[in-house]
């Protein structure tokens, strides 16, 4: 919990999971090997745990949860600095209070708990959900998935989307264009990997090899993680630079154009307005 605060501040009290995650990893000395482990749903370990932190962090009242995919430091965050053991009081507080809270809701199913909120829980709802989509999308056929980015790639603007026939591909799974302006367009060839692991840096090499002379930039699409080897020779300094999105970014992606997800409408019960009618 403390280095997500620490990376907040360094990032200029804003910041989205995956530059939060970068930050800690990169300041913290997170290993290559730590950063790389994977939970049985092909979810990063690592990605998963720093955003658990950031739910303590909220129900705590030192993030905020205004606007989705974008984490802030709330004013009294902004001064807090935590230590380890700091943080596992967060931790044991918290579940003690969702733990009551349990309790106290399955003691009397019928009464309404005037004076104690529920918890929110739509952030731990969304990990979940995100997680099951996830799922689906790794359960694909091979083609399947190819002709899903396919389908991605067009509501994102990309132009003549081909994938390319079966065992005719030539080390890619389909290309398309580009067009930035009238002036401007770029040919773009793309690879689908429908993971349930790690994309590595050989991979990442092999679709810059094919994509040398063919085209200008290359994408892989992951239901995966991508190495952190294969991270650094996506963006190799003089090197055609690959755009790599993994599971997660798909995910979101997926949830910000609403593909194959629909938007749900929530309310909160409002315990003040019905207090006067309690008493």
């Amino acid at each position: 919990m403390g280095p997500v605060l620490d990376g907040l501040r360094a990032l200029g009290d804003t910041g989205t999971p995956y530059e939060v995650s970068d930050w800690i990893g990169t300041h913290c000395n997170v290993t290559d090997e730590k950063r790389e482990e994977l939970l049985t749903s092909g979810v990063s370990r690592f990605h998963n745990q720093v955003c658990w932190a950031r739910q303590y962090l909220v129900w705590e009242g030192l993030l905020g949860s205004a606007k989705r995919g974008l984490w802030s430091l709330t004013e009294t965050g902004k001064s807090t600095h935590l230590s380890l053991d700091q943080s596992r009081e967060i931790f044991r507080k918290w579940v003690a209070i969702h733990a009551q809270r349990r309790k106290d809701r399955e003691s009397d199913n019928k009464e309404i708990e005037v004076n104690l909120p529920v918890e929110d829980d739509e952030e731990t709802t969304e990990m979940v959900e995100q997680t099951q989509l996830l799922s689906l999308l790794q359960t694909m056929t091979p083609h399947g998935f190819e002709n899903f980015c396919k389908y991605l790639l067009r509501v994102y603007g990309f132009e003549k989307v081909e994938v390319t026939p079966v065992g005719k591909d030539g080390g890619i799974d389909g290309y398309g264009v580009l067009q930035l302006n009238p002036f401007v367009s770029f040919k773009v060839i793309f690879q689908c990997k429908r993971y349930l692991g790690t994309v590595s840096r050989a991979q990442v090499g092999d679709l810059r090899n094919a994509m040398i002379g063919r085209a200008d930039k290359g994408i892989m699409i992951t239901t995966g993680i991508f190495s952190e080897d294969a991270k650094r020779e996506a963006s190799r300094e003089g090197a055609p630079p690959i755009e790599l999105i993994d599971g997660q970014q798909l995910i979101s992606m997926l949830e910000k154009e609403e593909i194959g997800v629909k938007p749900r409408t929530v309310y909160d019960i409002d315990y003040a307005f019905f207090k006067p009618y309690l008493d």
